[in-house]
């Protein structure tokens, strides 16, 4: 087997190793991607193990504040349609903002795969960094989490004035669906064999 570099040489076995491990890993991610609702579930597990820890510790307030910065950073990607009207005026898809334009499906500028993947990776850091002594800095947590409250409010109303203004709704909630012929009631009974 060559190594990577190209120079002929011969890859070591450690190297092998963590490409083996990496591929491994990449392939379960790769069949998980279609499961959504599982994915999201044990993110809920890794949520509420990394609580429980935070609640029964009584500290790493800091860290639970920045993972939070984190996480709205990640969720105004996720609710952002890849080309902003506001900002980049191209050739590519965009929003419809007449009723009268072409119909164009909502690009997110973060997916949902990678969203879920970045969320639940930021919480798995968190709860290692939480077995660390020098990240528990000694903060007032009321006021972080107020803090945290206003900028999610301003965040979250910009974001949603930015929705109203270009009308475009980030989820399947509430939009129109076409489908296939629906099956006449009369055909849908019981068969007479």
């Amino acid at each position: 087997m060559e190594g990577v570099g190209g120079d002929g040489a011969a890859a070591s076995p450690v190297n092998v190793f963590w490409q083996d491990v990496w591929r491994r890993y990449q392939y379960l991610l790769d069949k998980s991607t279609p499961h959504t609702v599982y994915r999201w579930i044990g993110t809920a597990i890794v949520v509420l193990i990394y609580i429980l820890r935070v609640y029964f510790v009584q500290g790493f307030y800091i860290i639970s504040y920045g993972l939070g910065i984190y996480l709205l950073n990640l969720l105004i990607g996720f609710l952002s349609p890849l080309v902003d009207p506001e900002v980049d005026v191209s050739d590519g898809p965009m929003l419809p903002t007449k009723g009268s334009d072409e119909f164009k499906p909502f690009i997110r500028r973060l997916p949902e795969f990678k969203f879920w993947y970045s969320f639940t990776k930021a919480f798995c850091i968190a709860f290692v960094m939480t077995f660390f002594s020098m990240f528990d800095v000694p903060v007032f947590w009321p006021i972080l989490l107020c803090y945290w409250i206003v900028l999610f409010v301003l965040t979250m109303r910009r974001q949603i004035a930015h929705m109203i203004k270009y009308k475009y709704i980030p989820f399947n909630i509430g939009k129109q669906r076409y489908g296939g012929k629906k099956p006449s009631a009369s055909s849908s009974g019981s068969r007479g064999d």
